[in-house]
């Protein structure tokens, strides 16, 4: 008997240009113990998703080689808390450009009332990536100032959000005045226009910076040094402008600053499941209260996986771009 197949999206030569992204017939995933099987309806396109696709980032050993870190949809095999016809949403180690997916039962979510599979769709990644880096180890509290680089980016739509959720003022950088007005629309408190501004005049005209989210990288940091309030946090989570720092060492130690940062695919599975489990906690309720909202620029069919990426590397989207599966 022949195993079952379903429609994945593939990058033809194994890596290459966005037109590389070609959908294939692949063999329909079967879940292990502890996993789920979910039919994808929607999934989320990320930035390493564009890196995975050019060579530049493998994924973690034992997670599939298909493209996506995020789906939602519809629960065909249960498991822990989930049996056949929940809705989840589910952060992956990789796979989620498919008809099908499975992942660690605890690493899937209630999708938020209201939410459509496009929106739920577009909240892991970020989500995640944001819960761990602005509030665990930037550790954002209410009443302190944020500021996050790339605010009209899937990221930065969720950081603006959610920092603000948690009672903290939001300062957001990006490249024009469209931008600038559209991170405002989201939530941002005051928005810089980096093509005509000094985001460090600014951040410091408002009393300097408690946490900074960076995906820019080594051009931003003297500025973001500069702007940081004493004991002031850097967070990394891309180097998108250069990926070497030169650190003043003593205006380092002057300004009492921490720099960190981290990666969110190479975590291990508990650690993901603990993230899921403070998140539902934390975040779910901000969701539903609408505090914090998913935002869609615009979505593709899942065999125009190629369109969606080069849709996202020109660089104006505002929030997520999805696939509907």
């Amino acid at each position: 008997m022949a195993e079952p197949t379903m429609t994945a999206i593939a990058v033809e030569g194994g890596k290459g240009p966005a037109d590389a992204l070609k959908p294939v017939a692949a063999p329909r995933p079967f879940p292990k113990d502890g996993e789920i099987l979910i039919r994808v309806r929607a999934a989320g396109v990320n930035r390493p998703d564009l890196l995975q696709r050019m060579g530049f980032y493998p994924p973690p050993p034992g997670a599939p080689a298909t493209l996506g870190l995020e789906v939602a949809g519809e629960v065909v095999t249960g498991a822990g808390r989930w049996k056949a016809g929940d809705t989840v949403t589910a952060l992956l180690g990789g796979g989620g450009y498919a008809e099908y997916a499975v992942v660690d039962a605890r690493h899937a979510l209630p999708i938020p009332t209201g939410l459509d599979f496009n929106a739920a769709a577009g909240l892991p990644e970020t989500v995640f990536t944001v819960f761990a880096n602005v509030f665990e180890h930037g550790g954002l509290k209410a009443g302190e100032t944020f500021m996050v680089h790339g605010g009209t980016s899937g990221i930065g739509v969720t950081a603006i959000q959610m920092a603000k959720a948690a009672g903290a003022k939001v300062i957001s950088t990006g490249r024009g005045a469209d931008k600038a007005a559209q991170a405002l629309a989201i939530g941002a408190d005051i928005a810089v226009d980096t093509t005509t501004q000094d985001f460090a005049e600014v951040a410091l005209a408002e009393g300097g910076i408690d946490v900074i989210l960076d995906m820019v990288g080594g051009s931003y940091f003297a500025k973001n040094l500069q702007a940081l309030k004493t004991g002031g946090r850097i967070v990394y989570i891309a180097s998108l402008g250069g990926g070497t720092l030169e650190v003043p060492i003593l205006a380092l130690m002057q300004k009492r600053a921490v720099l960190t940062g981290s990666t969110l695919r190479p975590r291990s599975a508990d650690e993901k499941a603990r993230l899921a489990a403070e998140i539902e906690r934390i975040v779910w309720p901000w969701i539903g209260a609408g505090k914090v909202r998913a935002v869609v620029d615009r979505t593709f069919p899942l065999a125009d996986a190629a369109a969606a990426h080069a849709f996202l590397e020109a660089g104006a989207h505002v929030g997520k771009v999805v696939l509907e599966a």
